[in-house]
C-alpha cells in the first residue's frame, strides 16, 4: 500500500497539473511555499509565484519569499497591492481580511489574465476552516483555487509534505500581515503598521524568533510562546524588551503573561 503522504502529494500534483498553468499567491509561508513547490514540479515554466508588496508586509518577508521561490525552482515576481485605499480595510471591522484579499485577488486575477495563466491558486488548508477567515469569501468571489483545502490537507500535513520536498520554510512560524496586530475596530493606517513592524524587529534583535506586538494605542503589548516567556519576564530581559518596543514610539510596553496564541484577536472579537 502506498504511503498516505506520498499518495496525498500525488493527488495534489495531479490537481495542479490539471490546471495547465497557475499564478500562486505566494507569501513565502509554509502553505503557499508548498503549493509553489508542487506547482513548480508539475507545471514548470507555466507556474508563477507572486508576492504582494504593501505597507502591511513585514520587513524581511519579501527577502524570505524570494529565497524560498529560488529553492523550490519557481519563477517569482512581486505585485503592488493597495489595501489601505479600501475604506473597509482601514476601518478594520471583523471583515478586514475580506477587503485585503479582495484587493490581492483582483491584482493577481488581472495579472493572470494579462499573462495567459489559467488560474490563481492559494495555500489555504483544511485548518483554516476552523478559524475566522473572511478572506476565503473573497477568494470564492474571484474563482481562486485552493488545492490543499480541496484535498483536506491539514497544517500538520502541510509541514510534513514541505519537509518531504525540502521546502526551506517547512517549519517557519505563521507570519500574517501587520494589520493582524491591530484590534478590530481600531483604524489601520500606514504609520501604525510601520510602528508595529519596527517594534517587532527590535524585539527580534534581542533573540526572540516568534512573537507579536499587539497595537493598543500608546501601548505595545508583546506576546511570546510559552518557551520564551520565562526568559523574557526576568528583570533584565523585561527592561530590554520594554526599551525595544519603546524605541518604535510606544509610550508604554508590556509583556503578556499568557503565551502567544495565533488568532487571539479573532477570539476576543467573537
Amino acid at each position: 500500500m502506498k504511503n498516505p503522504i506520498v499518495q496525498l502529494q500525488a493527488n495534489l500534483e495531479r490537481r495542479l497539473a490539471g490546471l495547465g498553468s497557475a499564478v500562486v499567491a505566494f507569501s513565502g509561508g509554509v502553505d503557499s511555499s508548498l503549493v509553489a513547490a508542487l506547482a513548480a514540479r508539475t507545471l514548470g515554466a507555466r507556474a508563477l509565484a507572486v508576492t504582494a508588496v504593501s505597507a502591511a508586509l513585514a520587513e524581511g518577508e519579501l527577502d524570505g519569499a524570494r529565497s524560498v521561490a529560488g529553492a523550490v525552482g519557481i519563477a517569482h515576481e512581486t505585485a503592488t497591492t493597495d489595501e489601505l485605499a479600501r475604506e473597509g480595510y482601514r476601518r478594520n471591522d471583523r471583515d478586514r481580511c475580506y477587503h485585503c484579499k479582495t484587493e490581492l485577488y483582483e491584482v493577481l486575477g488581472r495579472l493572470a489574465e494579462r499573462r495567459g495563466f489559467a488560474a490563481v491558486v492559494s495555500g489555504a488548508n483544511a485548518d483554516d476552516l476552523g478559524d475566522w477567515r473572511p478572506g476565503l469569501r473573497a477568494a470564492s468571489e474571484h474563482g481562486v483555487v485552493h488545492p490543499l483545502l480541496e484535498a483536506g490537507v491539514t497544517k500538520a500535513q502541510v509541514r510534513e509534505l514541505a519537509r518531504r520536498l525540502n521546502v526551506p520554510s517547512a517549519d517557519k512560524p505563521a507570519s500574517p500581515c501587520l494589520a493582524s496586530r491591530v484590534p478590530y475596530g481600531t483604524a489601520v493606517d500606514p504609520l501604525t503598521l510601520v510602528q508595529i513592524d519596527r517594534a517587532e524587529q527590535a524585539v527580534r534583535r534581542l533573540g526572540y524568533a516568534q512573537l507579536r506586538v499587539r497595537h493598543h494605542g500608546e501601548l505595545g503589548k508583546l506576546e511570546l510562546p510559552a518557551g520564551d516567556l520565562e526568559r523574557a519576564l526576568e528583570p533584565e530581559a523585561r527592561v530590554a524588551i520594554q526599551e525595544a518596543i519603546g524605541s518604535a514610539g510606544y509610550a508604554r510596553a508590556e509583556i503578556d503573561p499568557e503565551p502567544f496564541r495565533s488568532g487571539r484577536l479573532n477570539e476576543t472579537a467573537a
